[in-house]
């Protein structure tokens, strides 16, 4: 088979797998991004504190999916080699190592307030987030679990399902926010609480309904008979894969969540700005998170084959498609982003035009990140799909925290940039990540799986 034909069935595959992945994250995050909506519309403080709970929350969840992350990779080869055994075994040690992750990490949130006040939050905004994750910490439990599930699902192609049963979950949390956060049909007015207590039921609803399905899609997996059974060495194998897994992703939302206290010390609208800002810029990483995951899944399989050319084929197709994507949000954010940061706020607040103003400045910034944010995305989908993990991880912690965080400091308070050069300094983080991971792949991963010569 010629290139070009090689290309095109390539892209379909892609086209076929990513577009429910690409779907199901953007719903999932749909979930964060009403809850700003809706408590941006309630009060500028309100919103504040869902940033500021919301990126710990996150931070913690992003850290212990890393063990989800591994299903999928090995998942993949597993399929790809035909043993079924393991993949029963790989997935189910997934959701023990995700609860034991999760259990350890629960009292960060559930006594967070001092937390934020010692990072010098202002009083208020921190005891609001603080009341926010007393209920939403919970959610990392069913959360994670959710995360290992869709993780076995798309490792075997079944995305269709994980699309449906999210853009059900967005559903639920506008019906619940609704309620909760105004106090309507009855119920009390509860604010933040409220946008926890619908996204605590949201997990929980998800979880449920995942469960069922994998039981019902796969039976020969059988994945929950007996799942209270430990398999020390499948434990250890998750373990090995995931933990530099998670570290890399806190080392990359460690970098925004430095970014947000940041921002926090710039004052309440800065924080608001920025938190409405990052909600825009991650509704399209989402979209580079989902075409990343198939990257995963198809260089997995590629691995379990042993498949060079079709390691390289794949892995130049799911780049150009991330790329274009890209230059695409680059021309949206530099043309409406005025029209972006208005629809998190009520046209009555006192406060609209300042946020505007600073957030305009933000997704300027954001803009020149783009394509770099992307490549190192997508790089490190690729690297997971071949199960190099640990060069990745140091790679980005080196990148994220001692190039994109100082970066961040000197731009934004030494220079006196404020917001943007906050946000200047994540884009000298990113393309370093970028740089370094892509070199690795083709460096060493593809030459790796091809062997001499």
């Amino acid at each position: 088979m010629t290139r070009a034909p090689r290309y095109r069935h390539h892209a379909s595959a892609i086209i076929g797998l990513g577009l429910p992945l690409i779907g199901s994250h953007v719903a999932q995050f749909a979930i964060t991004l009403t809850d700003a909506v809706m408590l941006g519309w309630y009060s500028v403080e309100a919103l504040a504190a869902e940033v500021l709970g919301g990126t710990l929350f996150f931070v913690l969840f992003i850290m212990g999916s890393g063990f989800a992350w591994a299903v999928m990779p090995m998942v993949a080869s597993a399929r790809a080699a035909g043993n079924e055994t393991q993949i029963r075994r790989v997935t189910r040690m997934g959701a023990w190592a995700s609860i034991l992750f999760g259990i350890a990490t629960l009292p960060l949130m559930l006594l967070a307030r001092p937390i934020f006040e010692a990072l010098g939050q202002d009083p208020d905004i921190a005891v609001l987030a603080g009341q926010y994750l007393s209920i939403m910490g919970w959610g990392i439990l069913p959360a994670l679990l959710v995360m290992v599930l869709k993780s076995y699902l798309a490792a075997l192609e079944r995305t269709q399902i994980v699309l449906w049963i999210t853009l059900a979950a967005v559903g639920v949390n506008v019906v619940v926010n609704y309620a909760l956060i105004f106090g309507n049909w009855g119920f009390p007015e509860l604010g933040v609480r409220g946008a926890a207590i619908a996204s605590l039921v949201v997990n929980v609803a998800s979880l449920v309904a995942m469960a069922i399905y994998a039981a019902r899609a796969q039976p020969d997996h059988a994945l929950f008979q007996r799942i209270w059974r430990p398999d020390q060495e499948a434990l250890a194998q998750v373990f090995r894969l995931g933990w530099p897994i998670g570290i890399t992703n806190l080392a990359e939302v460690g970098l925004f969540a430095a970014s947000s206290i940041m921002m926090g010390w710039l004052g309440a609208l800065p924080l608001a700005a920025h938190g409405i800002a990052l909600q825009v810029t991650s509704v399209v990483f989402m979209v580079h998170l989902g075409l990343s995951n198939v990257a995963t899944v198809r260089a997995g399989q590629a691995h379990g084959r042993s498949d060079a050319q079709g390691l390289r084929d794949g892995a130049t197709v799911v780049l150009v498609m991330s790329g274009l994507v890209a230059a695409a949000t680059m021309v949206l954010f530099l043309a409406l982003p005025e029209w972006m940061m208005g629809l998190f706020m009520s046209p009555d607040e006192p406060n609209r035009a300042t946020v505007i103003e600073i957030g305009v400045g933000l997704l300027a910034a954001a803009a020149l990140f783009q394509l770099v944010d992307a490549g190192q995305v997508m790089a490190l989908g690729l690297l997971r799909g071949v199960q190099d993990t640990r060069v990745p991880m140091v790679m980005a912690t080196v990148s994220y925290w001692l190039i994109g965080v100082p970066a961040s400091y000197v731009l934004g308070f030494t220079l006196g940039l404020g917001g943007a050069g906050i946000w200047l300094g994540l884009a000298v983080g990113l393309a370093c990540a970028a740089l370094l991971m892509l070199a690795r792949f083709w460096g060493w991963s593809v030459r790796g799986l091809a062997g001499p010569g």
